[in-house]
């Protein structure tokens, strides 16, 4: 598993429990009417010490909900780098925000980012789908994407048909079926865009910056 406090992968070593009162209203959230009982089980991270804590729902027949992490809440993905524009860093710290809680509303909030980056870019059509096309065919050297990342990008639009959905005012966080694991890609794949189209631009345009700077100061005319 991923540590949600300092991101490392360590081997499960979930510790299972559950309340000795069982709830007759539990049934209801399992849709069998019948008595049920709250469960939760924890984990603690070996490299940084802290407690991991979900829970779920069991019934009387042994069906279970999905386990829900109630502490911490939201997802460690790390600080969003400066250069990224307040709107669009606000709509990824949203979607790691809610991972824990719902998949589905990470990967709404991950669709609109990726579209606004994209439109942010300049590639622009009908839908999600036609845009990432438009991203993956771009031929200047400058803005192309690598090969991994290009398919990267690629197989997020397979994620619970993603970005096949038309994205207009009424539409733009629509609520798609896709799985935690899924949502959580769409949110890596946004931070090597982020690398991609600010961080990267970012750091050459200091780099020619302070070549300019060096070949002035030696009275050369500054870099093509």
């Amino acid at each position: 598993m991923k540590c949600p406090h300092c991101a490392i992968h360590f081997h499960d070593n979930w510790d299972d429990e559950h309340f000795k009162r069982r709830d007759q209203y539990l049934g209801e959230l399992l849709g069998d009417g019948a008595r049920g009982y709250w469960r939760y089980r924890s984990a603690i991270c070996p490299e940084c010490r802290n407690w991991t804590i979900e829970v779920t729902v069991t019934g009387s027949d042994e069906s279970e909900m999905p386990w829900r992490q109630i502490h911490p809440i939201g997802a460690n993905r790390g600080p969003v780098p400066n250069e990224v524009p307040p709107p669009i860093a606000q709509d990824y710290i949203e979607a790691c925000n809610v991972l824990p809680i719902s998949a589905k509303a990470s990967a709404a909030l991950s669709r609109r980012c990726l579209q606004n980056m994209l439109h942010a870019a300049g590639y622009k059509a009908k839908d999600l789908a036609r845009e990432i096309d438009l991203l993956l065919n771009e031929t200047d050297p400058k803005k192309a994407l690598t090969h991994r990342l290009r398919e990267t990008v690629d197989a997020i639009r397979n994620f619970g048909n993603f970005s096949a959905h038309p994205i207009d005012d009424k539409t733009t966080l629509q609520v798609i079926d896709v799985e935690p694991h899924e949502a959580e890609w769409c949110l890596e794949v946004i931070e090597e865009l982020f690398d991609h189209f600010y961080v990267g631009p970012a750091a050459a345009s200091a780099k020619k910056a302070a070549l300019n700077a060096k070949l002035a100061a030696g009275g050369k005319p500054p870099a093509k």
